[in-house]
Parts: structure tokens; sequence; C-alpha cells
């Protein structure tokens, strides 16, 4: 039976949290594996985040958080400690319950992309890549990028000043990565990548100009819902190759499922 007292209990904490995919994801993997675990979907005003997250903290059987936008940041600087993957980010999107009640911050946005990507068949060694968005999620994707051996990557993101301090960090850690902050602009790219929520709504701007995309590039977008974003849609009529943000939520998943320990195999972290 599933929701018992004895349950582990896991959070979507997201706003809106409604587009969110992996409270259903997650609980069909504890049904399959017959666990009383369950994951909630929960939301809170960013006016409210300090309140929300010391309620939280207080729920002593929460015992890990996907964390979503726009909290990413907010989150990780809640924890005690954190992998090399949240640290160098300042972003986590996945934390869990430590033994003295305090929380453990890892990114796992760069790592479930990479891994599609892969799985794609998409080659990253070596690509010219326009990535919009230098966000939580897009920070994480920038490092990963670069250490695969992307040559260049064309930073783009509304807030200018985020993208130009990324792309410091970034190419001072991979020197021979060579790390531009420009406009939206996908020319002479290889592939582009869409790393914002633009594309969640109906209505929402495209967040590159697709009038430069050519059949040869390949067009990334990292939202799940819908599956094909009108940034997709446009793509696939020019004749790109197109990838969804399916594939990263399911490597993704895997990673948190063990970072979680969803099996109980191993409680010493808390």
């Amino acid at each position: 039976m599933r929701g018992t007292g004895k349950a582990d209990v896991f959070v979507m904490l997201a706003h809106p949290v409604g587009h969110a995919k992996s409270p259903g994801i997650f609980n069909e993997i504890f049904e399959q594996k017959g666990l009383d675990s369950l994951m909630v979907p929960l939301s809170c005003r960013p006016e409210d985040f300090d309140t929300f997250w010391a309620g939280l903290t207080a729920a002593e059987n929460i015992r890990g958080v996907i964390i979503s936008v726009p909290y990413k940041v907010p989150v990780f600087h809640k924890c005690a400690a954190a992998h090399d993957r949240a640290s160098r980010v300042q972003s986590a999107n996945s934390v869990r319950r430590q033994a003295d009640g305090t929380w453990y911050a890892d990114n796992f946005d760069g790592v479930g992309f990479i891994e599609g990507l892969k799985a794609g068949g998409h080659r990253i060694t070596g690509q010219r890549i326009l990535q919009v968005g230098a966000g939580g999620a897009g920070a994480s994707l920038t490092y990963c990028l670069a250490e695969e051996g992307a040559a260049e990557i064309r930073l783009a993101d509304i807030d200018r000043e985020r993208a130009r301090k990324l792309a410091l960090l970034v190419g001072r850690t991979f020197p021979n990565c060579r790390i531009e902050v420009a406009d939206p602009d996908p020319s002479g790219m290889d592939m582009a990548i869409n790393a914002t929520p633009s594309g969640l709504k109906a209505g929402d701007p495209l967040p590159m100009d697709v009038s430069k995309l050519t059949r040869e590039m390949t067009v990334v977008d990292i939202i799940m819902e819908p599956a094909e974003t009108a940034l997709l849609k446009a793509a696939k009529e020019i004749g790109c190759r197109i990838q969804p943000g399916r594939p990263m939520m399911d490597f993704q998943v895997e990673a948190m499922a063990e970072f979680f320990d969803i099996d109980r195999k191993d409680r010493r972290h808390g």
C-alpha cells in the first residue's frame, strides 16, 4: 500500500507547478517497485519562499525535493553542502535531507541533457552551439557542453550581465571552448538550444530568431510540455534535426532516483 505513515515523501517545487512531470514519473516508479513512497507537487509565491522552505524543512518525513523555476538558486543557498555540479553554478535541481536534518544539493540538469543528446545521436565535441538562457538550468548546460568539448558557445539571455558572468566562469574552467555573449541568433551554428521557459505557454515569444535556422542545424528545447514546442515545430518545418525535452528528464530521473536512494539501500546520508 502506498502512502502509509512510513512513506518517504518527496516534493516537486516550482511556480507554477502545473506543467511538472516529475510527480507522475516518480509515483509510477514507486508503484512499479512496490514502495509506499510518494511525490507531491507543491508551489508557493516567490515572496513566500522563505516561510515555505522553513516549513518544508520542519516536515521531518520529507526526504528530498526536485526544484524547478524559479527556485533553483534560492534552494541552493538553503543547503549546508553540495556536489561540485551544483556549487559551480550555485543552483540546485535536487536536494536530499542529511542525517542531521540539513539539505545536500546536486544538479542533474546538465547530466540529463548531455546523456539525452548522446542517446539521440547528437554530437557535441567540436560543435558551434547557440544557447539561449543562462539561468539555473542554462548555467548547468553551459558547463557540461564545454566539458564535453563544444568548440564554441554563443550565449544569449535577456539578462546580459548574467550571461556575461556565466561565460567568464565557464571560460576560465574550460579555456578550449570559445564563449561569447550575443543575441539569440543561430547564424553559423551547428546546434541551437532553448534553455528558457519561453514556450511553456501558448503565445510565448520564440526564444531565438528562427529565420536564421538552416536544415543542417540541430535544434533542442529543454521544455517537456508541450512535447513539440513552437520552436521545435518551426525547426522541423525548416528541416532541422530536433530534440525535445523528454530525454533530458528521463536521464535525470535515473540519476535522481539513485541520489534520493528511493530503494532504501543506503540511508547513511540521512
